[in-house]
């Protein structure tokens, strides 16, 4: 689910197991912008690539869940 902008602190879940993760950081390399993940509960990161779509954002693989009562 695309969203107008990734910003830090909001929770997407991840398709594949359904676990939560917070964005902890956002950063731009040349072109592309990356997210950093961090699971809840958790120390695990996984670093992402952002996708645009017009004015849209989306974080590949994941879906913004705070929209719904999903988290």
């Amino acid at each position: 689910m695309a969203v107008k902008r990734i910003l830090l602190g909001q929770v997407w879940k991840k398709d594949q197991t359904g676990e939560n993760h917070l964005v902890t950081k956002l950063y731009t390399e040349v072109f592309s912008t990356f997210a950093v993940l961090r699971r809840v509960g958790s120390e695990d990161v996984t670093r992402v690539k952002v996708t645009k779509a017009g004015d849209q954002q989306d974080l590949p693989g994941f879906t913004y869940t705070q929209e719904s009562a999903d988290f």
